[in-house]
């Protein structure tokens, strides 16, 4: 019965590539780099790539909330929600048309979506840009932070999960030849190999 491998050598096994060895082969050195590089990229891309898409998220809705300024307006015509224009995402919302005056003294009309309860001249705030277009309401300071906050963290590992998947891609190509070199050797050896050992294998 072949003894049993000790816990203290098999780190040696393990990195048996980075060992001077008459195994080791240079695909083999060339095989454990990338490895190791593609362990670092997995860790440091990751969290980059979650790093700066949680920036830009939040560059982004910063923006959104920059170019938006509520407005007070008054309802001018309610729309009633029928049965077969509703859907699950409506919430019971309904159209409304609206008039607010800006503080150059224009006055501006359009439609927004608010809760059924409305009436003709319920007053209540919509926000435009700056083109004067009803726009949804921003996310405020916490809420566009926290969404960034998720965002990054899952991308973070979808990031990592491509770069590592292109890793194993790689190292399965060093496999295959390390494989057909293995083979092309044992062409030439395995002969010698059998002469040697009196026919047998």
């Amino acid at each position: 019965m072949p003894a049993k491998t000790s816990r203290r050598n098999r780190p040696a096994v393990r990195l048996w590539r980075w060992r001077r060895n008459a195994l080791r082969r240079h695909s083999d050195v060339v095989e454990a780099w990338i490895v190791l590089g593609v362990w670092l990229l997995v860790l440091v891309g990751g969290a980059v790539a979650g790093l700066v898409t949680a920036r830009t998220v939040d560059s982004d809705l910063a923006a959104r909330r920059a170019r938006a300024h509520p407005v007070s307006a008054v309802v001018t015509d309610v729309t009633p929600v029928t049965p077969a224009a509703t859907s699950a995402r409506d919430d019971g919302r309904m159209w409304v048309a609206v008039r607010w005056t800006d503080a150059a003294g224009s006055v501006h009309q359009a439609r927004t979506r608010m809760l059924p309860d409305a009436l003709t001249g319920t007053r209540l705030t919509v926000w435009t840009d700056g083109a004067d277009r009803v726009v949804a309401k921003p996310l405020g300071r916490t809420e566009a932070a926290v969404q960034a906050a998720l965002t990054g963290v899952l991308f973070g590992p979808l990031a990592a999960g491509t770069i590592w998947a292109g890793g194993r891609l790689l190292r399965a190509g060093l496999v295959r030849r390390r494989l057909t070199e293995w083979d092309e050797e044992w062409k030439r050896v395995g002969p010698e190999w059998r002469k040697l050992s009196g026919g047998r294998g």
